[in-house]
């Protein structure tokens, strides 16, 4: 497993890379961790003539909060968000999905911008992005500009970024205090990716539930919202049996994919799994 022959270059600001980008003539990538690139180039499925180096690019592994808002740069390793204390305080299931990605080595080297923008479809990070209402923040050419995740996943290996443009941070919204988020995983068990993930946020006011957001991941093509589950438990008492009800529409709001490992209607019956198993952990209801 040996990569096509490429050029390598490192930039040392936004504007340095999203330069570099252009001068590629549209044949280069950027590369930070490279746990998802790589791996592609050594299969040969990309080739791109020259890769960019943007780890040592300044500014994007701040965290920050401003307002309801908690916003990481893009260049934060999967370990850091795990362990960063702001992170664990306002988003404890931002940390909890981080620490479910790859193994150790991928952990300590993967990025956050870096695996949203890669966009890989069994991908943990891009469910969590969902439940969050998450906005993706893109330098480019023309200047900066902001992506809500429910648009930024097109397809798989597939966003909304623009030509020449580099993720620079991502900024989630921080749920009410009341709520709780979790996130639950069917992982493959030779790559560990996930062929379901769900991440929930739920909570409770005056015996009803009055704020939920549940996302799915590895089911399809693209991540996507369980709208029907939201809608079907909002503003109802939150018991194992309202939970079961509405765990059995998640597969609803997304396209099931179908391969060797796990057909379509295995993947319709795992999302209900896993959503049931998420609210009823969120709900400390077990």
């Amino acid at each position: 497993m040996i990569p096509s022959a490429f050029a390598y270059e490192r930039a040392s600001s936004i504007r340095e890379a999203i330069e570099l980008l252009r001068a590629s003539g549209g044949e280069g990538k950027l590369i930070a961790g490279g746990h998802s690139l790589l791996p592609m180039m050594k299969l040969r499925l990309t080739s791109p003539d020259t890769l960019i180096d943007i780890a040592g690019v300044e500014g994007l592994r701040a965290v920050r909060v401003t307002g309801d808002r908690l916003t990481v740069g893009a260049l934060l390793t999967h370990d850091q968000i795990m362990t960063n204390p702001l992170v664990r305080e306002k988003l404890p299931i931002l940390a909890e999905t981080a620490s479910q990605i790859g193994d150790l080595q991928v952990r300590n080297r993967g990025t956050i911008g870096g695996n949203l923008a890669h966009a890989d479809p069994a991908s943990d990070l891009p469910a969590v992005a969902l439940a969050l209402d998450a906005n993706l923040q893109v330098v480019s050419v023309e200047g900066s500009e902001t992506y809500a995740a429910e648009d930024f996943f097109l397809g798989p290996l597939i966003t909304a970024l623009p030509e020449n443009s580099m993720l620079t941070g991502v900024s989630f919204a921080i749920p009410p205090a009341h709520t709780r988020g979790v996130y639950e995983k069917f992982a493959h068990p030779a790559s560990g990716y996930a062929v379901v993930g769900v991440a929930a946020v739920i909570g409770v006011n005056q015996g009803q539930v009055n704020y939920i957001r549940v996302a799915i991941t590895g089911a399809g093509d693209v991540p996507y919202r369980a709208h029907d589950v939201e809608n079907t438990l909002l503003g109802r008492p939150l018991t194992p049996a309202t939970i079961s009800d509405a765990a059995k529409l998640a597969a609803e709001d997304g396209v099931m994919a179908d391969d060797l490992f796990a057909s379509a209607q295995y993947r319709a019956h795992l999302c209900s799994v896993y959503v049931k198993k998420a609210l009823l952990r969120a709900s400390r209801i077990e």
